[in-house]
C-alpha cells in the first residue's frame, strides 16, 4: 500500500488563522510513504516541519523539491531529520542556467536569512532533476520541466500500488487558443499525469482572478479539472491555495468544479491532513 498525506496545502505564503483551518494555512509539503518504509517528502514548505515530527527513527528520507520559489523552500530548514546524523537526507531539485542545486539551497540555509550553513549539516546529499527514470525504494520516480516561472519540476510516482503524479505549480493552459486544449503531446505535464491514480494539481485561482494572472504559472479550478480529464487522471486533489482565500471560498471552488465539470473521476479537496491510499 502507498500512502500520501497533505501536510501543507496553500500556494505563495503560509496563511494560518481561523479562517483556513479545514484546509490549513501551511505551505506545500506532501508524504509518500511505501509499504517497505520508505518516505518520500514532495517540497519543503512550512507544512514539512510537522511531517518531520515523525521521522526521528527513519534512516533515509528523500525530499522531492518541485522548484525553489520561498513557498515550497521555506520549511526546510526546520525539518527535524536535517540535524540528526543517524538520517541520510537525499535533496532532488533543479539547478538553473548557471548554479547548482546546492549552490541555489546554500542562498537560503546561510546567514543572514538562516542562522545555519546547508554545509554545515550532516549527512546531506544533492541531486539535480530533471534526469532519466531512477528508484528509490519500491519507487520508480520520472521528473520532467513544467510550464511554471524558473526551473521547476514535475514528479511522477509508480510503485506496484499505483501512480501519484505532482504538479503542484503548474499552468498547463497557457497560450490555448480560444480555450481548446491541443494533442497531448504539446501539453506540459502529460507524461507526468497520463492515467495517474492520484493528480496532485494546482487549482490557485478563480478564472476570474486567472485573468490578471496570466503567464504566473498556474491553474484555475477549471483548468484543473479539464487538464485530469485530459491526462485520464482517476482522482484529483486540488493544491496550493490561494492565501486570500478561506475555507468557506475553497468550499464554494471545490463544489462548483465538481457540478459544473461532471467529472469522468473521482475528485478530493486538498484539505492538510487528508490521506489517500493506494492500492489498499
Amino acid at each position: 500500500m502507498m500512502r500520501v498525506t497533505l501536510f501543507g496545502t496553500r500556494g505563495s505564503i503560509p496563511a494560518p488563522g481561523p479562517e483556513t483551518i479545514r484546509y490549513g494555512g501551511n505551505t506545500a509539503a506532501v508524504e509518500v510513504c511505501g509499504k517497505d518504509g520508505t518516505v518520500l517528502v514532495l517540497d519543503a514548505g512550512t507544512g514539512i516541519r510537522r511531517l518531520g515530527t515523525h521521522l526521528s527513527a527513519t534512516a533515509r528520507v528523500d525530499i522531492l523539491l518541485s522548484h525553489l520559489h520561498m513557498d515550497h523552500i521555506q520549511g526546510l530548514g526546520f525539518f527535524g531529520p536535517l540535524f540528526n546524523p543517524r538520517t541520510n537526507v537525499h535533496v532532488w531539485g533543479p539547478a538553473s542556467s548557471v548554479h547548482t542545486l546546492e549552490a541555489r539551497l546554500a542562498r537560503y540555509l546561510s546567514p543572514p536569512l538562516f542562522p545555519v550553513h546547508l554545509r554545515d549539516l550532516p549527512n546531506v546529499v544533492c541531486h539535480e532533476v530533471p534526469c532519466p527514470a531512477f528508484d528509490i525504494g519500491p519507487f520508480r520516480i520520472r521528473t520532467s520541466l513544467i510550464c511554471h516561472p524558473g526551473p521547476t519540476v514535475g514528479y511522477r510516482i509508480e510503485s506496484d500500488d499505483g501512480i501519484v503524479a505532482y504538479l503542484c505549480d503548474h499552468e498547463p493552459a497557457l497560450g490555448l487558443p480560444n480555450d481548446q486544449w491541443p494533442s497531448s503531446d504539446w501539453i506540459s505535464g502529460y507524461d507526468i499525469a497520463a492515467n495517474a491514480d492520484l493528480l496532485i494539481h494546482d487549482a490557485q485561482y478563480t478564472d476570474e482572478e486567472y485573468e490578471c494572472c496570466i503567464g504566473w504559472g498556474h491553474s484555475t479550478y477549471r483548468h484543473a479539472f479539464e487538464f485530469a480529464a485530459r491526462v485520464g487522471a482517476k482522482r484529483i486533489v486540488p493544491f496550493h491555495h490561494d492565501p486570500s482565500h478561506d475555507d468557506e471560498m475553497l468550499d464554494r471552488l471545490f463544489d462548483h468544479a465538481v457540478a459544473a465539470f461532471k467529472c469522468p473521476f473521482l475528485a478530493s479537496p486538498g484539505r492538510e491532513g487528508a490521506t489517500f491510499e493506494l492500492g489498499a
